[in-house]
């Protein structure tokens, strides 16, 4: 109740007026006030705050701006907050990047989203071969003596079929999969081999296709932004997401013999510990997860 009150009263009355004084006592309106302030993502995450509470409607839309239009709609937030491009000669560089961050951040979760609804389908050669691929990768030396075979348990699927182990994350899951085990090919091996353990072993395929749930969720979430808006000064893409995918499985295999697990069964109870552990490293403004090797 207090806190709804405190947002009411901040929102439609001490906001204004506060950034009515420091307008006056510097010149300068608050997004001119942000880029004196602050760099990297704090500097976007408070721009693109800015942005959403403002009451000018032509500022309210520049956080759904496509980037196609960035450059239009810093000309209109310039022309209407009055800034002077001769004065500010650095105004129009710096809001064009951090809309760049913001629209390419609602980008990328919309592509990750295509990807994750699409199933995968034994019909189709494109996402046969992807499969094919994740094992030659993992199991250079081994040949699959069939498509449908118990083999596929040896990389840590559950079935004859790795297709019904994709239900929940689509191709997205199997594309993580393989590019986690092309990019790094030497750690993957390792991981798998460590997966086997006899008493600390997990099913491979399965752990990592449930930490593409985790990167889903916290990019969907929103989680993601610092961490996105610190290692990409650019346009975020689907590249980086799959780096941060990768960052998961390396830290998250690490975190598993770390804490030595009595039993498997105890999978959710640290998988939820180790999501715990990953979201309060992303509260961190200065974050930037990558995977150091």
């Amino acid at each position: 109740m207090f806190i709804s009150l405190w947002e009411f009263f901040y929102g439609h009355f001490f906001r204004f007026w506060m950034k009515w004084l420091l307008r006056q006592m510097t010149g300068k309106c608050e997004l001119q006030r942000i880029f004196d302030t602050y760099v990297g993502a704090q500097r976007t995450h408070r721009i693109e705050n800015s942005l959403t509470y403002s009451k000018n409607k032509v500022l309210q839309k520049a956080t759904l701006v496509i980037q196609s239009e960035v450059d239009k709609c810093v000309e209109d937030i310039m022309k209407e907050k009055n800034i002077n491009p001769e004065k500010d000669t650095s105004f129009k560089i710096c809001m064009k990047a951090c809309l760049l961050q913001i629209s390419g951040y609602k980008q990328l979760y919309l592509d990750v989203e295509s990807v994750r609804k699409r199933p995968y389908d034994s019909d189709n050669l494109q996402h046969e071969k992807l499969l094919l691929k994740l094992w030659n990768l993992l199991m250079p030396t081994k040949k699959l003596k069939a498509r449908i075979s118990k083999q596929w348990a040896d990389i840590g699927f559950q079935g004859d079929d790795p297709k019904t182990d994709f239900r929940g994350m689509g191709i997205l899951g199997l594309i993580n999969l393989v590019y986690f085990s092309e990019n790094y090919t030497s750690e993957a091996h390792q991981i798998l081999s460590r997966s086997n353990h006899p008493k600390l072993g997990y099913s491979y395929a399965i752990v990592g296709i449930n930490l593409t749930e985790m990167a889903y969720s916290l990019l969907k979430s929103e989680a993601l932004k610092f961490h996105l808006y610190n290692f990409v000064p650019g346009i975020p893409t689907m590249e980086h997401f799959h780096q941060f995918y990768c960052y998961l499985v390396y830290e998250f295999d690490k975190f598993w013999f770390e804490e030595k697990p009595e039993s498997i069964m105890y999978f959710n109870m640290y998988r939820e510990k180790f999501h715990e552990k990953i979201k309060g490293l992303l509260l961190d403004c200065n974050v930037s997860l990558t995977l150091k090797i």
